[in-house]
């Protein structure tokens, strides 16, 4: 076989591989909001209605528990593991650590973000054993946190590496401490910093292995960090291998929330990187 044509053949199984993917892509994402949809057209107030007292029986009330628990525990684990993420990067630069302290923490942060998501949940309820709890929504934010922990940090990491050098010697020829060249770093780097967060935030939201071991599952409203909660994926889990067809309604109009947040985060990281990329040199200016 000439080279002419290998190449003619890779490209085929190239556009063949995309096509695929696309067509595997088109069909979850078409089935998940032609079922889900069809729930909110006949009931619009499902996901804003609290569930009735036979809730995963005959499908009576909404899902509005499963949404506030998913708020609740994903929304304060993002704000935790950001932080903790980008103080990490901060470190992992040159300015704060050797080279070879470096590949080791990030070889463990490699490991940490290809470790189950169920390891985490694990993890958390050997805690949650020995300290002799029981499994609350503060337990599932720990555990949510430190999911996201290593995802959020790579990028961070990723981005801060891929700054301008002209940032950092700019700072320190105008006599700028390390703390203060750290800050103009990272306002350089934000558009891979913001997309590490939303990508931290996606993945713990669409998530059930982890919250499953810490956070419990309930039918009932939030009442408490120390109460037992439940998410989306815990509840469409549950729903769709329920006899009763409410109730399997249910699951996919749960999805249908899930894959709209998703879609909606990818469109607001997309926005916030257009946005931020200002402040990078070389970067769009409004």
């Amino acid at each position: 076989m000439d080279r002419y044509t290998e190449q003619r053949l890779f490209g085929l199984l190239a556009r063949a591989s995309a096509a695929l993917i696309l067509a595997v892509l088109v069909m979850v994402v078409g089935v998940t909001l032609w079922r889900g949809g069809r729930v909110f057209i006949t009931d619009p107030a499902v996901a804003v209605t609290p569930p009735g007292s036979r809730y995963m029986l005959d499908g009576g009330g909404g899902f509005l528990h499963a949404v506030l628990g998913s708020i609740f525990i994903v929304v304060p684990a993002t704000v935790v593991a950001s932080i903790l993420a980008i103080s990490t990067a901060i470190f992992l630069q040159s300015d704060y650590s050797s080279e070879r302290t470096s590949d080791v923490i990030n070889m463990f942060l490699n490991v940490l973000w290809g470790t189950p998501p169920i390891v985490y949940g694990v993890f958390v309820l050997t805690i949650i054993i020995a300290a002799g709890a029981q499994t609350s929504l503060i337990f599932g934010t720990i555990a949510i946190a430190i999911f996201q922990y290593p995802i959020m940090t790579r990028y961070a990491d990723e981005a801060l590496r891929a700054a301008p050098d002209t940032v950092k010697e700019a700072s320190y020829g105008l006599g700028a401490t390390r703390f203060e060249t750290a800050r103009m770093t990272v306002r350089a780097a934000l558009p891979g910093v913001i997309a590490g967060i939303i990508m931290g935030f996606a993945r713990g939201i669409g998530d059930a292995a982890t919250v499953l071991f810490t956070a419990g599952r309930s039918t009932q409203m939030p009442g408490g960090p120390f109460d037992p909660a439940t998410t989306l994926p815990i509840l469409i889990f549950e729903q769709a291998a329920s006899f009763n067809a409410e109730v399997r309604s249910h699951a996919y109009a749960a999805s249908f929330v899930l894959i709209i947040t998703v879609l909606a985060l990818i469109l607001v990281s997309k926005l916030l990187a257009g946005k931020f990329a200002r402040f990078a040199p070389g970067g769009r200016h409004s």
